[in-house]
This record gives C-alpha cells, sequence and structure tokens, in this order.
C-alpha cells in the first residue's frame, strides 16, 4: 500500500511539473498565452509563501502584501539606482522584503489569532502609506517607473528574458522551482515537523518544552523572505512596482488564493491562484465588476468545499 501511495504521488508530482514545462505551448490553444503563466508563478509562489505561514503554522497574516511590496520595491531600486542586473534585483527585493518581515515579526510573534492579524494589517498598511506619501523615491500613486528586467549574461551566451516571453516564463519557472524546493525540504524537516505540532496544539506544543514564539518567528521570517523573492519576480514581470502591491486587499487576494486552493495542501496554493488568475482576466474582459465573480467562487469553495479545490479532488480520488 505504502509503495502504491509512494508511486501516485511521484505521477501526481510529475504530472504538475510537465503541465507547467508544457504550458507556453498548451495554454494558448485554450485561449491563454505566456504572459499570464508566468503571472499564475508568480502569484502562486506568494500565496504558497502565504501557506507556509497559515496552512503549515497555523498563523494568520493579513499583511504579507508588505513584504511583497517591498520585495517589487527593493528590485525596483536595485535595477534603477544600483545595477541594471536582474540577479541582483532579485536577491535585493529578497533581503528587503526578508529582512524587514524578520524584524517585525521579532516583535509581535507572540501575539494570536485576531490580535496577530490586525498587527500585520496595521503594520503593512504604515508600509502602505509611506509608500503612496513618499512620491520623490517611490513615484507615489504613480508608481515606481524607470526600470525593467535585463538580460542574464552566462558568458558563453545570453538569456532573453527582455523580449522573449517563453524564455522568461522559463526562467521564473526556474526561480518558482528553487524557492518551491528550499520551502519543502524544510517543510520535510525536523523545525517544519515541528510547525504542524504547533498549528495542531499549541499548549501540548508548549508543554512538550518547544519554543514556540520564536518557531513562529522563524516561520514568520521564512515566509517574508519568499514573498519578498515573489514580489521582486513580480515587479520583473510588470517593469513597474506601485503601492497596490503594499494593500492588505493583495493581502486578502494571497490569502483567498490559498484557501481556495487548500491551505493545509503544499500544492493547493498553485491550483487556487491558477483559478484565481485566471477567473480575474477572463472576467475583467467583460466586466469592470470582476470581483464580484471571483467573491461569488470564493463563498462557494468556503461553503461546500471547505478542505479547498485540491483537498476536494484528493478526497475523491481516494474514496
Amino acid at each position: 500500500m505504502t509503495g502504491t501511495l509512494s508511486t501516485r504521488k511521484l505521477a501526481v508530482l510529475l504530472a504538475i511539473w510537465a503541465l507547467l514545462a508544457l504550458a507556453p505551448y498548451w495554454m494558448p490553444p485554450l485561449g491563454g498565452y505566456t504572459a499570464l503563466g508566468t503571472r499564475v508563478l508568480v502569484l502562486a509562489l506568494a500565496a504558497m509563501s502565504v501557506n507556509f505561514l497559515l496552512g503549515f503554522t497555523g498563523v494568520l497574516s493579513f499583511g504579507h502584501a508588505a513584504y511583497f511590496g517591498l520585495g517589487a520595491y527593493g528590485a525596483g531600486f536595485a535595477l534603477k539606482f544600483l545595477a541594471p542586473s536582474t540577479p541582483l534585483a532579485i536577491v535585493c527585493g529578497m533581503m528587503l522584503g526578508g529582512l524587514v518581515g524578520a524584524a517585525l515579526g521579532w516583535v509581535i510573534a507572540h501575539r494570536r489569532g485576531v490580535y496577530f492579524a490586525m498587527v500585520t494589517i496595521a503594520i503593512g498598511q504604515v508600509f502602505y502609506y509611506i509608500a503612496f506619501q513618499w512620491s520623490s523615491l517611490t513615484g507615489g500613486d504613480d508608481g515606481l517607473r524607470g526600470f525593467s528586467r535585463q538580460p542574464i549574461d552566462f558568458g558563453l551566451f545570453k538569456l532573453d528574458i527582455v523580449s522573449n516571453s517563453e524564455t522568461f516564463y522559463y526562467f521564473v519557472l526556474v526561480c518558482f522551482a528553487l524557492v518551491l524546493a528550499i520551502m519543502a525540504f524544510i517543510l520535510r524537516s525536523p523545525f517544519g515537523r515541528t510547525l504542524i505540532a504547533i498549528r495542531e496544539n499549541e499548549r501540548r506544543a508548549r508543554f512538550l518544552g518547544i519554543p514556540v514564539d520564536r518557531h513562529i518567528w522563524i516561520a514568520f521570517s521564512l515566509s517574508c523572505f519568499f514573498m519578498g523573492f515573489a514580489g521582486a519576480l513580480y515587479a520583473l514581470v510588470n517593469n513597474f512596482a506601485d503601492p497596490r502591491g503594499l494593500h492588505y486587499s493583495q493581502s486578502g487576494d494571497f490569502v483567498m488564493m490559498a484557501v481556495m486552493g487548500g491551505m493545509r495542501n503544499f500544492w493547493g496554493p498553485l491550483l487556487g491562484a491558477a483559478v484565481f488568475v485566471v477567473l480575474q482576466d477572463y472576467l475583467s474582459s467583460v466586466t469592470v465588476n470582476w470581483m464580484s465573480g471571483v467573491g461569488a467562487l470564493f463563498v462557494v469553495i468556503v461553503l461546500f468545499f471547505p478542505r479547498g479545490l485540491l483537498g476536494f479532488v484528493k478526497s475523491k480520488s481516494q474514496a
């Protein structure tokens, strides 16, 4: 039985990566386009960063968009003021979002429940208003402009991620795979198992001598680094960064993606992000009230599929 389950998991994993690797070829016949697939990957990474904290640690942050936006601004600042280097931009964006998140996480890690969520919203809105008001640096409501992703020079050849959308998609896919590998390694480690124990029963974890607050702070910090990475990629997708990326409504979108797909499943946020982004892209071309359609779908999923879409699919396949 164990061998059968392992074979099934391996087959599902290979199918997921095959779908992602071949997306530029099967999406256009279905009415999609490569840039849409790139956007799905980036926002899925952001949703999986939220899920790292929410689904596997049991802590809800409604202000994680702050670190997503900081990652975007960090990448933009690096390209505009430091050097025209795409790898440097990604590193700067990840470090800005991650280090700020780690510093703030140290202060709020002892909070729980609605108090933790409200503090994260408040902190996120502080960064939003800073970006909105400091127009001389961030561009204010018009956003940060004047930068663009650059080709990556490997010496013998250059990777053209500027004009070739397929090449950029595969670049983002490789980045996505690297971050997911790190995330999966952490969750499978003893530290990751401890996070799940805290999620299931924090009081019992304390009785066992586990430093719960420290573990939550580390999980929060790691989630912010992942989120900063996603934000940096998002800035490269759009060649643009704006305060909307730091707003609490963006955090709500990430939480919706995680819940829709299945927040306690590793791959759930990927499915949730795909459904959210594709539905948003389609409905926004039909009506300006596209949020009503997405909201209605979210309500249906919460009411009838409490484990998310992926949880529902898994339960049916095991029945």
